[in-house]
């Protein structure tokens, strides 16, 4: 599929900032993840990357059978040297990297199968929300390979225990175990998925933009510091959070309802 547009980015403008949903559309192939498809999504995000008002970005698989089914087997089986290895390795950790290092919450819309590079992919999200019918796993063991980059954040995900099962057996799991073992956040049927995922996207554009990106930043410092430079570094997040007019508008908003409800009751 080289040469092929296998990355769509949708828009959705309204007066609380742009919402931008990022397809992966290789439907043919479960949504396999491929080296010209990775770079484009790997340019894809760094263009949105940029876009001051973004608010909120959507993951997702095209058609309805997968999420993403995985890096794409075919190319790995021609793999023959380990810097070919290297290479593609690192176009998987490139665009859960891009993900990651998108400043405004990320959604998973997890619509079917999501296996290896893809639970990666879904890892890297902020929030992760899947329809009852999908399907799980990380089957890297049973073809030879270990499962590597962003399943490092699985420990924080998941626990230890559970990401040493996933890991080690390979086998598949159900949306059901996702949602109990802490990977999925919310689950609802597959008809009720594009309301739930709306309504996120409602609470985030609901609230104050900067305020939001700051969050997410401080977050991601979270994950790299030992506790008291967290927090320390929180201090700072708030202090920063003053440097416009936001608190106070947000602030004098809250007050001016609460007013109202008082004067109402």
């Amino acid at each position: 599929m080289d040469g092929q547009r296998q990355i769509q980015v949708r828009e959705d403008r309204s007066p609380g900032g742009l919402v931008a949903t990022v397809v992966i559309d290789n439907a043919a192939r479960l949504n396999s993840m491929n080296s010209d498809l990775m770079k484009q999504f790997i340019s894809a995000l760094a263009d949105l990357r940029e876009r001051e008002d973004l608010r909120a970005l959507i993951l997702t698989g095209a058609g309805e059978k997968a999420f993403v089914g995985g890096a794409d087997i075919k190319e790995m089986a021609r793999l023959r040297k380990p810097d070919e290895a290297r290479a593609f390795i690192s176009l998987v950790h490139e665009c859960c990297a891009a993900v990651r290092a998108v400043p405004v919450p990320t959604i998973a819309r997890i619509n079917g199968y999501t296996f290896g590079a893809g639970l990666e992919l879904a890892a890297s999200c902020d929030l992760r929300i899947a329809c009852a019918e999908a399907e799980f796993g990380m089957p890297e063991v049973k073809l030879g390979i270990p499962s590597v980059v962003e399943a490092a954040l699985l420990p924080s995900i998941v626990g230890w225990s559970r990401t040493r099962q996933m890991l080690l057996l390979g086998e598949p799991f159900s949306a059901r175990q996702a949602m109990e073992w802490g990977f999925v956040d919310r689950l609802v049927s597959a008809d009720e998925l594009d309301p739930a995922v709306q309504q996120w996207v409602d609470q985030i554009v609901s609230g104050a933009p900067r305020a939001i990106r700051l969050q997410k930043q401080l977050i991601g410092l979270w994950e790299d510091l030992p506790l008291n430079s967290a927090i320390e570094a929180g201090i700072d997040c708030f202090a920063s959070a003053f440097e416009t007019e936001e608190p106070e508008r947000k602030m004098r908003e809250f007050l001016e309802i609460q007013k109202r409800r008082k004067g109402e009751s």
